[in-house]
């Protein structure tokens, strides 16, 4: 795994260091060693899949408040996404900024520390996204930020598709 920092503090891209033959390629996704050495968060509570039907999907901007923020370590498994995170920690120089990547199957992962808004939109069809997350869901401490926010300007690559009523529903982010 080759860990790659980015202009966000804490927030990493990981390549897949393949070993590759005739049938395909392994490699690994997560380590807890090299994660530690990393001084990244190794905990994880959960894991998730998101199987979505049809590209231009739009899921988030999903985040859950203190004392239960989470990391996330996010993995397309099957077709590709546009994933987006949005910085909303008061203290940090990229607060209120959005970093968006494309992510498949043959491609990259993303560490997303706490104190982020995440969401993705699928590029292809039949696209599976799979979560390792250091937090359980604690719904009351769920928050999400409504998708096309004025006040972060996120540059979705297609027209959205779809997009569910919880989702339609968040309001726009207040400072």
């Amino acid at each position: 795994m080759i860990f790659t920092k980015t202009e966000f503090d804490g927030v990493y891209i990981i390549e897949l260091e393949k070993i590759e033959d005739d049938r395909g390629f392994f490699a690994r996704y997560y380590d807890i060693k090299k994660f530690k050495e990393m001084g990244l968060n190794p905990k994880i509570a959960q894991c998730s899949i998101s199987f979505n039907k049809k590209k231009g999907i739009i899921r988030g901007m999903h985040y859950q408040i203190q004392p239960f923020q989470e990391e996330k370590l996010v993995y397309c498994n099957k077709g590709k996404i546009f994933d987006v995170i949005i910085d909303l920690r008061p203290k940090s120089k990229t607060f209120k900024k959005w970093l968006g990547i494309t992510l498949d199957s043959h491609n990259k992962i993303i560490y997303i520390p706490k104190g982020f808004a995440h969401g993705f939109q699928t590029l292809q069809n039949n696209t599976l996204v799979n979560y390792q997350i250091s937090e359980f869901l604690m719904p009351e401490y769920s928050r999400g930020i409504k998708w096309n926010d004025s006040n972060f300007q996120i540059k979705w690559p297609l027209k959205p598709t779809i997009i569910s009523k919880k989702d339609q529903s968040y309001q726009q982010f207040r400072y």
